[in-house]
């Protein structure tokens, strides 16, 4: 089959080949040549999730739940089910995902291919941090069990690992049991950059969940303002799933990106006055607290045609305060205006992935429209302030950083490259390890 495949970022559109996994599977017993890639629900922001020099394997119709335990909150299911599926069958019996990305729309092996973290990772550490086993289809047509006692470099080097080592087939997570599927949301508005440092720690020590909205565009003395969203989940037994559907839809491209300066600008005034005036503790639904912009079908599409970058970085925490100032500072002189702009706290918990992209420190992600030349330079300097602070960027939002780039924040890479099944690859993998750079 041939479609778009697109990655969320919209940046590379083209028609792209992909084939089922049973395809896959006669491919490998056949000794087919060729390279393969898995494909979940393309919701990577660049082109890890792209292989075009090879073929795709779409993931999304091996869906299918395999068994789930309302005892232990153990499940098992197929690599292709979606996250928002996963809740519809654990949330009645009291379970939540121990960790969250802020989309439920992504699948279960790309959530543990890339290791997604959530607004928690102070107290759960990343995705891969719950995952017990799955089983590994290689290129050699062969079936492996991978856990952490048993062909544990396969399930390093696969926690996170892109996608590379072959395709995830089936699963099993442990879920976490709540108390409800509310939150207990407490908001906190902070008038500058330094109020939110000395917020952070406590606010992490003392919520399940933390996570901060910056006004990227504000300066002077007002630089750095924002909300600061803490929470828990509450224990009043709602367990009400129903309430998670899309409400807006954005059903067409538009010509240029809406997110210019001007709308930005009233926006960000807006939520800061808004949001911060509703000061203090209330109710709110597991929606709206761990999945805003799912309420939105296709917002991508705001950012114009020409689509949109993310950079998320993370900085150790000691340099943190004054080098996410400076990043926001050239944000601004570079006049690119950041729509979606999250700054949270990284814990100190261990991922068993090689390549997992949270370390201890502070992330910031940022959301550009796509304008060129100027766009990609400020990128490019916002690497390197990363890589200087001894930082890392993270590779599954990431669509033009460089090899050294790259390697700089992850010198373990060539770990994982050992282990990658040769017929797999990827776009990025291309374009950073294998480079030669």
């Amino acid at each position: 089959m041939t479609r778009e495949y697109e990655s969320f970022g919209r940046i590379d559109r083209r028609r792209r080949s992909a084939i089922s996994l049973e395809e896959a599977r006669q491919a490998f017993e056949l000794a087919l040549p060729g390279s393969y890639l898995p494909f979940g629900n393309g919701k990577s922001y660049g082109d890890s999730c792209h292989n075009d020099r090879g073929l795709l394997v779409d993931m999304r119709p091996n869906n299918q739940l395999i068994s789930f335990s309302a005892r232990t909150g153990i499940l098992q299911s197929e690599a292709g089910m979606l996250l928002s599926d996963v809740l519809a069958i654990a949330a009645p019996q009291g379970y939540f995902l121990p960790v969250t990305p802020g989309t439920r729309f992504v699948t279960l092996g790309g959530a543990i291919a890339n290791d997604v973290h959530g607004k928690n990772h102070h107290r759960r550490g990343t995705f891969g941090c719950h995952v017990d086993s799955f089983d590994l289809l290689r290129s050699d047509g062969s079936v492996t069990a991978c856990s952490a006692t048993e062909n544990a470099d396969l399930f390093r080097a696969t926690i996170g690992g892109l996608g590379l080592t072959g395709i995830i087939q089936t699963a099993s997570i442990r879920l976490m049991r709540v108390g409800s599927l509310d939150i207990e949301e407490r908001v906190t508005r902070f008038k500058n950059l330094d109020a939110y440092f000395d917020l952070a720690a406590k606010a992490d020590d003392d919520n399940e969940y933390a996570v901060a909205w910056v006004d990227q565009l504000s300066g002077g003395r007002d630089a750095g303002r924002g909300v600061l969203l803490t929470g828990n989940h509450a224990d009043n037994g709602n367990f009400d799933i129903s309430t998670g559907t899309t409400r807006f839809r954005v059903p067409v491209d538009l010509p240029v990106s809406a997110l210019n300066f001007p709308s930005l600008k009233l926006f960000n005034a807006a939520y800061y006055h808004r949001k911060g005036s509703r000061a203090g503790t209330g109710l709110t639904g597991y929606v709206p607290f761990f999945y805003p912009l799912d309420q939105v079908r296709n917002w991508n599409r705001l950012y114009g045609r020409a689509g949109l970058y993310q950079h998320q970085s993370v900085i150790p925490e000691m340099i943190a305060r004054e080098t996410i100032a400076a990043m926001l500072a050239v944000t601004r002189q570079a006049g690119q205006n950041s729509f979606l702009t999250v700054l949270k706290r990284f814990g100190a918990a261990a991922s068993p992935g090689i390549l997992s992209f949270p370390r201890a420190g502070y992330t910031l992600t940022l959301d550009f429209p796509n304008r060129g030349r100027k766009t990609l330079a400020l990128l490019a300097q916002l690497d390197r302030m990363t890589i200087d602070a001894g930082g890392r960027v993270n590779p599954y939002k990431d669509q033009r950083m460089s090899a050294a780039v790259f390697k700089a924040g992850f010198p373990q890479w060539s770990s994982v490259e050992a282990l990658r099944d040769q017929k797999f690859v990827s776009n990025f993998w291309d374009r950073t390890a294998l480079s030669g750079e």
